[in-house]
């Protein structure tokens, strides 16, 4: 008992310390947009609507407002609800449409399998209640638009994170870098501030491409030197200027406020939502982190200092009603420190906004992998971190739009109304899928999510509304960029869609491909054709276009479905689903390669050689499966009599050890099956899923030792002359045959869908990366089918 209460509580002080360690790294990535809040919140606030007045109920008001916020949003919204809301401990906009699609039938995209159902991290909670939920699903599995309806939504938060990737940097480095207006003439600030700001705009951008590991190690402390910075400014404000200042965080405060200030305080409010932007940075990033390690740095960490930081501007500013300055951050500081303070605060801001750069990095790459953006380069800078991507393209837009917001609004008010209505409408967006999460995978009675819809709905509506009367004085540049996204992304997915149904509806029977042969005049050449296709069943059109132009094809055939499942990450073991295509003298496979809307896609390199690997597993094991069917009490359909396309199986990397036995698990979903040998030479994890309309039962062979010999010797022959004709097709080479698309709209297509189809899509195909060179396929090594789509 005693050792184990010892292991117990090694245990327990590993994790703690794990913990607190994630802890301190996450100050660096997660809050440091967040904790530079306080350099523009005030100034943003008092830019226009209200002014400080000898009263102080204005500035008591508006810490009053800052404080509640900062506590019902950030701290009881994300760190005690949504951070709970993980996909496979991965957190944003995605991860929460990827849960609700795998917990209700809303998803559109294409290509599902119920072999996907079956991944390790496909994980559902338990089947709920019928009475207590079968309500909302049912409702939302019917209406089909509202499946668009919650694509759309989706597209909007993730939009808006976009446009924050633009405003965040901007407000951040400017607010920090003005600084310097206390420190030179009037005349020679407004010719310093802007240009300086641009300056370091550049080189934050500039160094993208080295990767946030390079100089990731500095973030931390530097955020935890700001915190302690500001932490300690607010303590010394408020004991030195006005120790009383605790009180105004009463809400009597917040309704003294509106009572006096009617409209004006309204309207104002669009500048106290500055003071949680970054929140959703928390539950963004948790796939870097865990849980409790952003629960612990926010609660004790940045959340008493930001309330402290705050509360010790709110101390001074209530001595100092006539300064000959504008309220600013730095009117705060005492001067003997202001120096050394500018020169954190801008360190700070530039951590900030590297995070929110990485954040838009990932989120585009996330909409890519959904089929939701136009295919861009991804270059992963690290291979020891996870995530860590680089986008040169959206790198220099998202440049170039930081630098023409700074030159063109030249004041944090503008700047400020433009990020705080971005980051209202993701908070909404994620406020609403909340809602679904809690209904439809935590089986919570639909009145605890209609709670939590109100409560938290309500107060971000009312900064919503706040942020929308500001339209004129900046707020229109992230609706316009939403619109601008929307539509691309929904253009392109929408074509994607379009193109997978012509692809199903005009898809070839596997009769018509195994009648090819010499009496057609059809010859098979030595190597590997490798077809890329979106269909995980028949034959595609492109194939069969490619025979018709050139009646020659290889003598191994793999049609291979390069395919997103909603889940963060496919395991490698999980990743191949394999079968055969006809029988196995045809020397036909199909190859499913399925990745998560995290995953690294392979080079094609390392995806050829993997490739040729998994089919030796697969002919391994189908040949083994074949010799113990033999041996079998039920008569077993067969691979290598079949004229129809085969189960198809997960070809993995696990070991296992013990007598070898082939099971089928009987289930309610299709059946799995899993075997393992010890006798072939590449031991693999093989779990194969029956058809849909499958019967289900459950039956179990045994090798029987004392099988026939010849049998077993023709089977090895046939197994060993397989093997060979693979291997002797890779040495002789590999092609890459994928379809070169042009999609047009119907005749008699209305105008809006000719509009997107022929020149929208078609334009954004034209300009951005083909699948070959997303693929990274060498061009010595293409095939590509001309493809006219009529959609």
């Amino acid at each position: 008992m005693d050792l184990e209460f010892g292991k117990s509580l090694d245990t327990s002080k590993n994790s703690w310390r794990t913990s607190l360690l994630l802890a301190y790294q996450s100050l660096g990535v997660v809050y440091g947009d967040l904790s530079t809040s306080p350099l523009y919140v005030y100034k943003s606030t008092f830019a226009e609507d209200i002014q400080h007045s000898e009263t102080n109920e204005e500035i008591f008001g508006v810490l009053s407002f800052v404080f509640w916020t900062l506590t019902l949003v950030p701290l009881f919204k994300y760190v005690f609800v949504v951070l709970r809301a993980d996909d496979n401990g991965e957190g944003g906009t995605f991860a929460l449409y990827s849960l609700i699609c795998r917990h209700a039938r809303v998803s559109l995209l294409p290509n599902r399998q119920v072999a996907d159902e079956a991944l390790s991290t496909y994980k559902l909670e338990h089947h709920p209640e019928k009475k207590s939920s079968s309500g909302v699903k049912l409702y939302l599995e019917k209406h089909k638009v509202l499946h668009t309806a919650l694509l759309i939504l989706v597209l909007l938060g993730t939009c808006m994170v976009i446009g924050d990737g633009v405003l965040t940097p901007a407000i951040s480095v400017f607010s920090a870098v003005s600084g310097l207006e206390l420190s030179m003439s009037k005349e020679h600030h407004q010719y310093a501030v802007i240009p300086i700001t641009c300056f370091i705009l550049v080189c934050l951008f500039a160094l993208q491409h080295y990767g946030t590991h390079r100089v990731g190690f500095f973030f931390a402390p530097i955020v935890l030197t700001w915190l302690l910075c500001i932490s300690s400014l607010g303590i010394y404000n408020i004991i030195y200027w006005n120790p009383h200042v605790y009180q105004a965080l009463s809400p009597y405060y917040m309704f003294k406020f509106l009572k006096k200030t009617r409209k004006g305080g309204w309207m104002s409010l669009g500048g106290i939502l500055l003071c949680i932007t970054g929140s959703e940075a928390m539950f963004a990033d948790l796939g870097h982190f865990s849980y409790s390690a952003i629960q612990t740095a926010f609660t004790f960490l940045v959340y008493p200092a930001l309330i402290l930081a705050y509360m010790g501007q709110a101390a001074y500013l209530s001595q100092h009603h006539h300064t000959s300055y504008q309220i600013s951050f730095y009117v705060s500081v005492p001067e003997s420190v202001r120096w050394p303070v500018l020169i954190i605060a801008i360190l700070a801001s530039v951590v900030g906004s590297q995070a929110i750069i990485s954040g838009t990095f990932s989120i585009i790459n996330q909409s890519q992998s959904l089929s939701c953006f136009p295919r861009v380069k991804v270059i992963h800078t690290s291979d020891k971190i996870h995530g860590q991507i680089y986008i040169p393209e959206i790198n220099w837009v998202l440049m170039i739009l930081c630098i023409a917001v700074t030159i063109g609004f030249r004041d944090t008010k503008h700047m400020g109304n433009a990020s705080g209505l971005a980051v209202m409408t993701v908070m909404l967006v994620t406020t609403c899928l909340t809602s679904l999460v809690i209904i439809l995978c935590w089986h919570k009675p639909p009145i605890v999510a209609l709670f939590f819809l109100l409560f938290f709905g309500s107060i971000e509506l009312l900064y919503f509304s706040a942020s929308l009367t500001k339209f004129t004085e900046g707020a229109w540049l992230p609706i316009l960029l939403a619109l601008f996204l929307m539509t691309i992304m929904f253009v392109w997915h929408y074509a994607t869609i379009k193109k997978y149904e012509f692809d199903l509806h005009n898809k070839v029977s596997l009769e018509w491909l195994l009648a090819l042969g010499p009496s057609l005049g059809i010859a098979r050449v030595p190597g590997i054709g490798l077809v890329f296709t979106d269909l995980t069943s028949g034959i595609p059109a492109n194939f069969s276009r490619f025979v018709t132009n050139l009646p020659a094809f290889h003598r191994v055939l793999v049609f291979v479905c390069v395919k997103s499942v909603p889940v963060p990450f496919v395991p490698p073991a999980e990743r191949y689903l394999v079968g055969r295509v006809g029988p196995a003298a045809h020397r036909s496979y199909r190859c499913i390669v399925r990745y998560g809307y995290r995953d690294v896609h392979q080079d094609v390199d390392s995806f050829e050689s993997e490739l040729v690997s998994k089919l030796a597993d697969f002919i391994h094991y189908d040949w083994h499966r074949s010799q113990h069917s033999s041996h079998s009490e039920e008569d077993v359909s067969h691979s290598n009599e079949s004229t129809s396309e085969c189960r198809l199986a997960v070809i993995g990397t696990v070991a296992f050890s013990g007598t070898p036995a082939y099971e089928i698990e009987e289930s309610v979903q299709p059946a799995s099956v899993s075997i393992g040998f010890s006798t072939v030479e590449s031991v693999t994890d093989v779990i194969e899923m029956e058809p849909v309309h499958a019967v289900e039962r459950r039956v179990r062979f045994a090798i029987d030792d004392d099988s026939e010999s010849d049998v077993r010797t023709n089977m090895e022959l046939q197994l060993r002359e397989e093997l060979q004709d693979l291997l002797a097709a890779q040495e002789a080479g590999t092609a890459f045959i994928l379809g070169h698309s042009h999609v047009r709209a119907k005749q008699g297509s209305s105008v809006f869908k000719r509009l997107a189809i022929n020149f929208g899509y078609n334009f954004l195909r034209r300009n951005c990366r083909g699948p070959d060179v997303a693929l990274k396929v060498p061009p010595v090594s293409l095939l590509e089918v001309g493809m006219v789509y009529v959609v």
